[in-house]
């Protein structure tokens, strides 16, 4: 069952400058940063609040460190902005079956590891109404990395 907005994902092209205008103008700022060489991102994410589920959400701010990464291609063919929101779920297995069973195109065969260490999928836009969708199980948080 998804339980909460995870995060918003924003593709951009200056990492560092995105994460000043966040923090400046809504005094946001960074919860975690990190390169994910698979997905060819170097991202940060921004906490928003504490969910009841014991969650939080977040900002996902996305700069490619490739042009061949997917985000470095949506952001050659979009520009700056929206890129896709993820639902948190406590079992991104089990979920990702379930909306694949109801005829949702789900991209990975397995999820794949995702920020923080948590396990994640995507569905196809075209089978959500033009938005790429995220699915996710957070790992344990215990404290901040940066």
């Amino acid at each position: 069952m998804l339980t909460r907005i995870d995060h918003i994902g924003i593709a951009c092209h200056d990492l560092d400058a995105t994460v000043e205008f966040y923090r400046s103008t809504y005094g946001f700022e960074v919860f975690h940063s990190e390169v994910n060489e698979e997905q060819g991102v170097r991202e940060a994410m921004l906490k928003i609040n504490e969910t009841s589920d014991g969650g939080a959400s977040y900002l996902q701010l996305l700069e490619p460190t490739r042009e061949d990464s997917a985000v470095g291609k949506w952001l050659a063919k979009n520009g700056e902005g929206v890129h896709h929101i993820a639902f948190g779920t406590a079992d991104v297995d089990a979920d990702s079956e379930d909306i694949r069973s109801k005829g949702v195109r789900v991209l990975y065969e397995e999820p794949r590891r995702g920020s923080m260490g948590s396990r994640i999928t995507f569905l196809h836009p075209k089978d959500c109404h033009g938005v790429l969708t995220e699915l996710v199980t957070s790992a344990p948080v215990e404290s901040p990395e940066h």
